[in-house]
């Protein structure tokens, strides 16, 4: 897919791409080790695919939410799917996060508006964590 947009952001003479990372990207999960190891991937991808498309005006960075109200939340918060390990899972999430709350979806959309933006235009190659102070931990 990335190949694909590239070819037509080289004819416009340059563009922006976000990918959807996680915090879990930038800093190991133990919950879950694969999807860690799976959102590590798509932020190297896109550090270095700014690297390479960087001279061609193409700006590519990642955004890595933290905890946020999703569908997928309680998938995360639990594996066995036993609400008392959902309400145990989010109140240590909660409690290691510094603004003490989850992100609203449209909070991680603002920010990647923003990276997308003639705003962010010189920021390139960057993991933008969108975790309410977690990674600065």
């Amino acid at each position: 897919a990335t190949a694909a947009v590239v070819s037509h952001m080289r004819k416009r003479g340059g563009g922006s791409i976000v990918f959807t990372a996680s915090i879990s990207g930038i800093r190991g999960s133990q919950m879950s080790p694969t999807y860690s190891a799976a959102k590590f991937a798509v932020v190297g991808f896109a550090k270095s695919a700014a690297l390479k498309y960087a001279r061609e005006g193409i700006r590519i960075n990642a955004i890595c939410p933290g905890m946020t109200q999703t569908a997928m939340l309680n998938t995360f918060l639990s594996r066995k799917g036993e609400a008392s390990e959902i309400e145990r899972n989010s109140a240590a999430f909660l409690n290691a996060t510094p603004l003490g709350r989850m992100a609203r979806p449209e909070e991680v959309a603002h920010a990647a508006l923003w990276l997308a933006s003639d705003d962010a235009s010189f920021v390139t190659g960057t993991a933008l964590p969108v975790d309410g102070g977690l990674s600065a931990r």
